[in-house]
């Protein structure tokens, strides 16, 4: 059991509203920093990215579907992988619920992943998974935004994250955005990796409310401390690794 000490509730009042203005600092630092987000300048996307799902083909513009803005999530799910990233699956838990309404914002979803497509759709079907999620397996997209490698970039180095590494995992994680224009025209306006994708972790939000915070206590000190696919929790399998949990 932690050890806190155990004030009357008066003082405790008083801590508290001492860590309020520290509270409100932080959510008007965020607001801030999301402004200066919306003003990031974008880059039109030249190359035409095709994909695979369950009807064949499709490209990016077709992800887009009738919507104006698109996020995609780089799932780390490689060709030779037997399964998913778990850390990856807790991001991905998260999103059905969110896309109810986002989808009514004028904004589509679609994960990405390098494994053929029907080893992607078996995972979404076993996990009970509804977004729409391609492979990229004949595309050079995850290669281009930074977050599959090559042997060589492993041993060598190679950007991730808007820095260059030795990435411990041929495929890494994150968030890309885009906007498509009337004309068709379509633009990467930002892209998030690592930590970044915390943000819509909702367990996370609630976690960092609870007596215990995130209690992830080793030993790596990030989700790989525990969370397993979600079909797994009761089972006696160990945590799966996360290399791109602990990137900063």
């Amino acid at each position: 059991m932690p050890t806190h000490p155990v004030v009357p509730r008066e003082a405790w009042l008083e801590a508290r509203r001492a860590l309020l203005a520290e509270e409100k600092a932080l959510t008007r630092a965020k607001d801030a920093v999301n402004r200066r987000r919306l003003a990031l300048p974008w880059v039109r996307v030249e190359k035409d990215y095709v994909f695979e799902d369950a009807s064949g083909a499709v490209s990016l513009s077709d992800l887009f579907e009738n919507r104006s803005q698109l996020l995609i999530y780089h799932f780390m799910f490689g060709p030779d992988w037997s399964e998913g990233c778990s850390g990856c699956s807790f991001l991905c838990d998260h999103v059905d619920s969110a896309r109810q309404h986002f989808e009514h914002h004028d904004v589509s979803f679609t994960a990405v992943a390098r494994a053929p497509f029907a080893q992607i759709e078996a995972f979404r079907r076993r996990m009970g998974w509804r977004f729409r999620w391609v492979s990229a397996f004949a595309s050079d997209f995850n290669a281009d935004f930074e977050v599959s490698f090559t042997p060589a970039q492993m041993a060598a180095g190679a950007p991730y994250n808007f820095a260059r590494t030795k990435p411990d995992s041929d495929e890494l994680s994150g968030v890309s955005a885009f906007y498509r224009d009337e004309a068709g025209s379509i633009f990467h306006t930002y892209s998030q990796y690592a930590r970044g994708g915390e943000e819509v972790i909702g367990t996370y939000g609630w976690l960092d409310v609870a007596p215990l915070g995130r209690n992830e206590t080793g030993p790596s000190h990030d989700l790989s401390d525990w969370v397993r696919h979600h079909d797994r929790y009761t089972a006696p399998s160990e945590v799966t690794a996360c290399p791109a949990c602990a990137a900063g």
